[in-house]
Formats: C-alpha cells, sequence, structure tokens
C-alpha cells in the first residue's frame, strides 16, 4: 500500500529533482537513492555501510515500478559483497508458501513451479521479481514469507480484531490495537476513502492495517530469532515499510533495529517525507 500526498511531513525537494535530472539523463536505467537527513544522493554501497548496525532494511515499493526492484536488487547485491549473511523478507509470499521458498533457493523446483507459487500469493508480473528470485537463487539467499493468510485479514475487515478464533490469534503477537498517531490515522482515512469503503467500518480498517503490519513484523522477527548474526532485506509495499508501519511494529515487539527506504511513486510526495517517515529514498519511476 502506498502512501498519500498528506501523509508525510518535510522537505526533500531540491534533492529529489536532481535526482530527477540525473536519472531523465541517464535515461532512467538506475535508481537514485537520497539520505532524507543531508539530502544528498547515496550510491547502495554508501546506504549499506551507513546501515550496518541495523538488523532489517526495509526496502518499499510501488509494486508496479521496475526502477524500485532495480534499487532493492542493488541493496542485496551490496550487502552481499560486505559478506553480510542476508535474507530475504517478503510480503508477496504468506507463510504457507515457506517450504516453497526454501525448495527454490535450494535447487530443488523448477522456475516454472515456482511461478505458480508465485502467481498463487501476489498478482504482479513476475518479471519485476525475477532478477530478484534468481539472485537469491544464484547465492543461496534464503527469501522469508512475511504475509499473514487473507482470511485473517478481511475478518478483521469486515467484523473487527475481536471477532478472531483462537486459532487465529495463536498467528499473532499480543498487543494489537488501533493506537495509532494522527499522521498514521490521517493517512488510513484517506486510504479508506480513496477504496470508496465500502462499507468498512474506520476501526476495522485500522485494526486490520495492523494486524497486516503486526503479523509481517512477527514473521520477521522469529526468522531473525532463528538466525542470529543475520540481517534482513524486507520488500514491502510503501505503506507497509514507512517507519510507522511494519518498523514500528518490530520496534514494539523486539530490540532489533531498521533502516527504511521509501520509495517516490506518483501517489508519494518525495518533497514531504521527514526523518520520522524514512531514511532514505528511491527515486525516478520507470
Amino acid at each position: 500500500m502506498e502512501q498519500s500526498r498528506s501523509a508525510f511531513p518535510g522537505r526533500l525537494k531540491t534533492a529529489f529533482l536532481l535526482a530527477a535530472v540525473l536519472a531523465f539523463a541517464a535515461g532512467c536505467l538506475k535508481p537514485s537513492i537520497i539520505r532524507i537527513a543531508d539530502q544528498q544522493v547515496v550510491n547502495p554501497a554508501d546506504l549499506v555501510s551507513e546501515a550496518s548496525e541495523a538488523d532489517l532494511i526495509f526496502i518499499g515499493e510501488a509494486h508496479s515500478v521496475r526502477l524500485h526492484h532495480r534499487a532493492q536488487l542493488e541493496i542485496i547485491k551490496a550487502l552481499k559483497d560486505r559478506g553480510e549473511e542476508v535474507s530475504i523478507g517478503m510480503e508477496m509470499f504468506r507463510t504457507e508458501s515457506q517450504d516453497a521458498l526454501d525448495s527454490w533457493v535450494g535447487g530443488e523446483m523448477s522456475e516454472e513451479d515456482f511461478r505458480a507459487v508465485y502467481a498463487r500469493n501476489w498478482n504482479i508480473p513476475w518479471r519485476l521479481y525475477k532478477d530478484i528470485f534468481h539472485y537469491s537463487r544464484e547465492e543461496g539467499i534464503p527469501l522469508v514469507a512475511l504475509n499473514i493468510e487473507k482470511k485473517i485479514v478481511n475478518q478483521v475487515l469486515k467484523e473487527g480484531f475481536e471477532s478472531l478464533t483462537p486459532e487465529d490469534l495463536e498467528k499473532l503477537p499480543p498487543g494489537i490495537e488501533c493506537k495509532v498517531d494522527e499522521t498514521y490515522e490521517d493517512f488510513m482515512r484517506e486510504a479508506l476513502d480513496s477504496h470508496g469503503r465500502h462499507g468498512f467500518d474506520f476501526k476495522n480498517f485500522c485494526e486490520a492495517q495492523l494486524v497486516w503490519d503486526n503479523a509481517m513484523a512477527h514473521n520477521a522477527i522469529g526468522y531473525m530469532d532463528r538466525n542470529p548474526g543475520s540481517k534482513m532485506v524486507v520488500l514491502a509495499g510503501g505503506g507497509h515499510s514507512w517507519k510507522r508501519g511494519i518498523p514500528a511494529q518490530v520496534g514494539r515487539l523486539s530490540d532489533y533495529s531498521s533502516v527504511v527506504i521509501l520509495p517516490d511513486s506518483r501517489t508519494l510526495a518525495v518533497d514531504e517525507v521527514g526523518i520520522e517517515d524514512a531514511d532514505y529514498i528511491i527515486t525516478g519511476r520507470l
């Protein structure tokens, strides 16, 4: 889920315009990454060096933008080149597909079969993620399914968190409630309105978003706990990768630290992103 323009305070217009000019001059072939703290353009190697103390690196995306996926792959490669033990956590797969992800990385599954698994989980064209999937297989980088069963989120959306069964609750961390700051509440209200509401109650919508963020945070933390000393690159939509999204829940549920990279997109105002929202911005929309 991408952010709306009203969701982000702060200013990055000068750096964004510079990066846009550079991207245009280069034919939009490579993404530009802006450090929010000083509005400077950085390369992936410098970024991962600066983020070396972080346990999780969130790289948000507008799912259909190729340039965001190129930036994700470049950052993953930069981490690998540094000798980091890295995994890739993915919103794109539900936890019931973890065995298939393991088989793919382990070279035990054909591309045709893995594409079928992907299609059951995600409806964005395969070609946008293909290079990431093949690099993970070539380098033996674990792919980690972070998403939750659709029926749980849909149940909360329709009838609220209290309607979940004990079996459903076992898959979630404790303490989930619709308790967010004004900025996040404004974002969710605008998102709900933009989808036409469809009769959904705001409290249920808010709880569903928090269940979603908490579930993915919970699954990322579980992997990190089982693999001490590793780093995880989390690939998820801009709304989930925002500091108020999954990273906030990682901080609530654990001591793991995060760095956040948000994407420029047609619905995200790059010139209005502050350090309270992200640490870096990917610019370009190819």
